[in-house]
């Protein structure tokens, strides 16, 4: 089971990481979700994920784009997954997301997935208030 801190980390980066250990069989579980970042112009990012958001389909077939910081990773890590299959749709239920780090994780060793970084960047809490 990995526990990681997704603080600072770039989304793309920390999905892709957490689908392949779900493929190989692991429980992933992913803390701190709103403090992830998309790095870009925020202005850009904003729009691009608005833009997602309205080309909703109807109300219940979907296409569905979640609004919750822990949802938008969970939905990224869907993305590179083979979900329509069983073993993507395994995979999947193996991950697990939080915007904190819950009681019963907090004493856990953490995987720290992110640094600093100098470029432009938005994390998920400022982008799921925007959008």
């Amino acid at each position: 089971m990995f526990i990681i801190d997704a603080t600072n980390a770039t989304l793309g980066r920390l999905s892709s990481f957490a689908a392949k250990q779900a493929l190989l069989g692991k429980h992933i579980i992913i803390v701190n979700c709103k403090k992830a970042i998309i790095t870009g112009v925020k202005r850009t990012t904003i729009n691009k994920y608005l833009e997602k958001r309205q080309r909703g389909g109807s109300s219940l077939k979907g296409p569905f784009f979640p609004k919750n910081p822990e949802r938008i990773v969970k939905r990224t890590i869907k993305g590179m997954l083979s979900y329509t299959q069983q073993r993507g749709l395994d995979a999947l239920k193996k991950v697990i997301c939080y915007n904190e780090v819950p009681k019963e994780y907090e004493n856990e060793k953490k995987i720290l997935a992110g640094k600093e970084k100098r470029t432009t960047a938005i994390n998920l809490g400022e982008l799921s208030k925007e959008i």
